[in-house]
């Protein structure tokens, strides 16, 4: 199963202050909008994301059809198709993707100790 590239959704009180202090460690910003509160910082091949005030809890992402740098792939794994082999698995998804649709979609499984993780398809 390839999930897609992944990313570490950050849950930040101050994206002003939290934007400097990445900065410091080498962290770029590669993509978002500071007025409304949300950022996407890459250093190298690691990504995380800063969000003020739109989540509860940091989150662990994943973006099929996504490189690293946010292009799309020619191949890769719906989210749809994602979703039911979890499901097969046994899995329980706590946030489904519509799969009467097709192109963008996403869902949310939570692992064992309580950690979000989502699957967020853009193409």
């Amino acid at each position: 199963m390839i999930l897609g590239a992944f990313s570490v959704s950050l849950n930040v009180k101050d994206i002003r202050t939290s934007k400097s202090f990445y900065e410091n460690l080498g962290f770029q910003v590669f993509g978002g909008d500071l007025s409304q509160n949300w950022l996407i910082m890459k250093n190298g091949s690691c990504t995380i994301g800063l969000f003020q005030g739109m989540f509860e809890k940091n989150i662990l992402t994943f973006n099929p059809g996504w490189d690293e740098n946010a292009t799309k792939l020619d191949s890769f794994t719906d989210v749809r198709e994602l979703q039911r082999q979890l499901k097969t698995k046994g899995i329980k998804i706590d946030t489904e993707a519509d799969e009467e649709v097709s192109g963008p979609g996403s869902f949310v499984v939570v692992d064992p100790d309580g950690n979000p993780i989502l699957v967020d398809q853009h193409v």
